[in-house]
């Protein structure tokens, strides 16, 4: 079992910039796969960005160029830098993680793009 704790949404302009973070409650090292998917109003769950333990790492098209993730594993912990922020992304980001074939998910944090 893995607890996952996301933090860093909030309100921003379009064209700005958050850090989303997850701490995840095992080691970083057992955990095959972190990410982030993201599920707006009406819309299906998507796939924003993923990270293997080998620092391999998957991006959606709409995010590439402007979004980056990164994991820390002495912390247990995967970012999401996201900058150059669009109404679009407003969304319910969720952090995921992959242990021993199975999957875990966060709670969710809000981000919202609105001027």
């Amino acid at each position: 079992q893995v607890q996952l704790v996301e933090s860093g949404g909030g309100l921003v302009q379009p064209g700005g910039s958050l850090r989303l973070s997850c701490a995840a409650s095992d080691s970083a090292f057992s955990i095959a796969v972190m990410g982030w998917y993201r599920q707006a109003p009406g819309k299906q769950r998507e796939l924003v960005a993923t990270i293997t333990r080998n620092s391999a790492i998957n991006y959606a098209d709409s995010v590439k160029g402007r979004f980056t993730i990164s994991r820390d594993n002495a912390k247990n912990t995967v970012y999401l830098q996201m900058n150059s922020l669009k109404p679009e992304d407003t969304a319910v980001y969720y952090c995921y993680a992959v242990l021993l074939l199975s999957g875990y998910w966060g709670q969710g944090t809000q981000v919202t793009v609105s001027s």
